[in-house]
């Protein structure tokens, strides 16, 4: 069993997601992440880390920690053949490539152009809304 100390700012973050009706769908969300094995294809990870550092300031050590968090028990998927699916975004096709190396059976994306795909062999690409929507309506042995 962890100890868990919840700083100040964490404390008054709770506080804001209770007020914002958000608490549910934020326990809701670590429950669905503790409970369901992540596919992160690489360049998605070295995406996140050039986003925290550069345009959030985040410090080094604050993104390796979340990055080892992150990754900890998921699946990286190495080597990757090329789906043959038309799209503008090349480095698109990198990222569905691997989630269908990883067995992904869901890609939860807000790129409007991988959306339009809807489907791409078994696995089905939907928007964070609709990913939500649909976990909303399964049942909790289910997720």
């Amino acid at each position: 069993m962890w100890r868990v100390f919840y700083t100040k700012q964490a404390q008054k973050d709770a506080k804001k997601l209770s007020a914002a009706r958000l608490r549910p769908k934020a326990e809701k969300l670590i429950e669905i992440l503790v409970s369901h094995q992540l596919v992160i294809p690489p360049p998605l990870i070295a995406e996140l880390k050039n986003i925290l550092n550069a345009k959030i300031g985040t410090p080094q050590e604050i993104i390796s920690d979340f990055i080892e968090l992150l990754t900890q028990d998921s699946i990286l998927p190495e080597k990757t053949t090329l789906a043959n699916i038309d799209i503008r975004d090349k480095d698109d096709i990198v990222i569905i490539s691997t989630a269908l190396n990883g067995n992904a059976e869901i890609v939860v994306t807000g790129d409007k152009e991988l959306l339009e795909l809807g489907i791409v062999q078994s696995m089905q690409i939907v928007s964070p809304i609709m990913f939500w929507e649909a976990l909303k309506t399964q049942p909790p042995d289910e997720l």
